[in-house]
């Protein structure tokens, strides 16, 4: 895989020192109401989320609802997780600015985008090529040069870039898929939800020793879209 530069990132473009728009408003007030406040402490991410601008990952029309703190609908069934699920989650990783990250469920890319404000580079798998087609040319357009958006079934991880010092995975499956295991560099950890249906889930933080074992910490009750694939849910609906 050939190395990928981090490009200019969205608020390194804007002058310093001018007044904040509206949404730049919402921006920090989101991150300083419902992220610092509660045990969102790293600095590293809270000045990541407070870099990437959500608005322009929704649909439009739904601008208005980017900074609050809940999921939001966006094509083919799928969300774009709350803020504070994005943050706990990189927080969680522990990204060091030299980390490859492997994201499973690109969505609408933006916390593709969070993870790539903070390490080096970051290869999001995603199901569906109409959001895979979208998230890319998004992140393009806002200058991050550092993703690498790829089409495909996310359980079964992208091995041609393995191993990851860390992994999230965007959508809850009914165990942590044995691909994405094996991708975990040692030293690494993954945050992944699971559970037996969508109504009961946990946030699931999986760290790799150095000795190449495994362990599970859980950090809380979810409820994400369903991680569907061949170690993953199968589904008749064509969702």
């Amino acid at each position: 895989m050939t190395p990928l530069t981090k490009g200019a990132r969205h608020d390194d473009c804007v002058e310093r020192g001018r007044a904040m728009d509206p949404m730049e408003q919402a921006r920090h007030r989101m991150v300083d109401e419902q992220l610092a406040r509660r045990d969102i402490q790293d600095a590293r991410v809270l000045d990541a989320m407070r870099r990437v601008p959500r608005h322009a990952f929704v649909p439009a029309g739904r601008e208005h609802e980017a900074y609050l703190d809940r999921p939001l609908p966006i094509a083919v069934g799928q969300t774009i997780s709350q803020p504070y699920i994005v943050a706990l989650t990189a927080q969680a990783l522990r990204i060091g600015p030299d980390a490859r990250v492997l994201e499973i469920g690109a969505g609408s890319g933006y916390a593709a985008a969070v993870l790539a404000e903070l390490a080096r580079e970051v290869v999001t798998v995603e199901r569906h090529p109409l959001l895979a087609a979208e998230a890319a040319a998004r992140l393009a357009s806002l200058r991050y040069g550092n993703i690498r958006v790829v089409t495909g079934d996310g359980t079964r991880g992208y091995p041609e870039a393995a191993p990851y010092e860390a992994i999230a995975v965007t959508a809850s499956g009914p165990r942590v898929p044995s691909a994405l295991l094996a991708e975990l560099a040692p030293g690494g950890r993954m945050v992944i939800p699971v559970g037996p249906d969508e109504h009961r889930q946990e946030l699931v933080l999986v760290t790799r020793g150095d000795d190449g074992q495994f362990s599970e910490t859980i950090l809380g009750a979810v409820r994400f879209v369903p991680l569907v694939g061949e170690d993953g849910w199968a589904r008749a609906d064509g969702v």
